[in-house]
């Protein structure tokens, strides 16, 4: 099958569909890469669905298998964040539960295929809830949680940042709310990047979720203070570099963007799709930009898509084996679910759907477990 190629006036890059299967057909998910196997957990399954999904379904992209997965206790969520700890728990923090927003943890047991909900210590001060919000890992133990607090007549008129531990030993979590706010942000996106210019180290950046078309620093750490790992993309760096420098992309940053992807690939920032502000109509996006830390000051590269089948909302990326994958998402109606798995430049064949019983997969997951 031929690869949907983004760009007008031959930008060149491309997303290939590489995998389509109905259980990926969701938005307002997480999608968390473990082991080499992407655990989508929740969203809503249709536009104009009232209550979020409670399954998990986890897919394969070496083999091109999807599984739905009955872990016992699922949380029904959607417009929450997830992240890993431990090697082996996938923590699901906050989101939208069909009748109230959340700040709780949830954390699945990737090794026992069982869900429990953690318990809060006391002295923790966790936020009012939060949907559309950011975590991000500083620690295997430490995320950085950002984002608007509430519903519409309770949301403040600033974004509030926290500190969440989590404790996978005593199954426990605290917040702690930071000493400083920032603008008012909900479906935005995060990314921990090393810090441009003479002073080495790390910063946390916001972008979207707003009219700002600027990114926001949401926290800044010396050198050594950090110690995540990103996963490393030789080949994908490559790239992204050739791409911001062949002279096809216009230097403009996104603006009124919201419920849009972003994966850290290197010094890239790469952001994709999402729902403009700016507009009252067509305001599904399929755009492609890149943030380069490369050279302080950082710049922006926008790289638009002739392709309306590539609109997307809700939706999420995942890098891989160095490769990016696009999952999921609302296309240009804003309410149909795409069930197709695309890969930013991969050469792989399209796989279709194939018969895999959940009992497979648990009992191949605990056998790379334990090797």
């Amino acid at each position: 099958m031929a690869g949907a190629v983004g760009g007008t006036g031959g930008s060149g890059w491309t997303w290939r569909p590489v995998a389509r299967d109905p259980l990926l057909a969701r938005a307002f998910h997480s999608c968390t890469e473990l082991r080499g196997r992407f655990y989508l957990v929740g969203g809503l399954l249709a536009g104009g669905a009232r209550e979020p999904s409670s399954d998990m379904v986890v897919f394969d992209p070496a083999e091109g298998q999807a599984v739905r997965v009955g872990a016992r206790g699922g949380p029904r969520r959607s417009h929450h964040d997830a992240a890993l700890v431990g090697g082996r728990w996938l923590c699901v923090v906050g989101g939208w539960d069909g009748s109230r927003r959340l700040a709780t943890v949830s954390a699945l047991d990737t090794e026992r295929g069982v869900w429990e909900a953690w318990t809060a210590v006391p002295g923790s001060c966790p936020p009012a809830g939060l949907s559309s919000h950011t975590c991000t890992r500083l620690s295997d133990r430490e995320l950085r949680v950002a984002g608007r607090e509430g519903g519409t007549r309770t949301q403040r008129r600033y974004g509030s940042i926290y500190t969440l531990r989590l404790d996978p030993g005593a199954r426990t979590y605290c917040y702690k709310e930071e000493g400083y706010h920032t603008v008012s942000r909900s479906g935005h996106c995060a990314a921990l990047l090393q810090s441009p210019g003479p002073h080495p180290g790390h910063q946390l950046l916001l972008f979207g979720g707003c009219n700002s078309a600027e990114p926001e620093v949401a926290g800044h750490w010396s050198h050594g203070k950090i110690k995540e790992e990103p996963p490393v993309a030789p080949r994908l760096m490559e790239q992204l570099a050739s791409l911001v420098s062949s002279g096809q992309g216009s230097r403009q940053g996104p603006r009124g963007l919201r419920h849009h992807s972003c994966s850290v690939v290197g010094p890239f920032a790469v952001l994709f799709g999402g729902e403009t502000l700016t507009r009252a109509r067509d305001t599904i996006c399929n755009d492609l930009y890149i943030y380069d830390t490369r050279k302080s000051p950082s710049l922006w590269f926008h790289f638009p898509c002739a392709d309306h089948g590539l609109k997307r909302v809700g939706h999420r990326t995942c890098l891989w084996n160095d490769q990016l994958y696009l999952v999921g998402g609302f296309g240009e109606d804003g309410r149909t679910a795409s069930p197709q798995l695309s890969c930013f430049g991969c050469q792989a064949p399209l796989f279709l759907p194939k018969a895999v019983e959940a009992s497979d997969y648990l009992r191949s997951a605990a056998q790379h477990a334990g090797s």
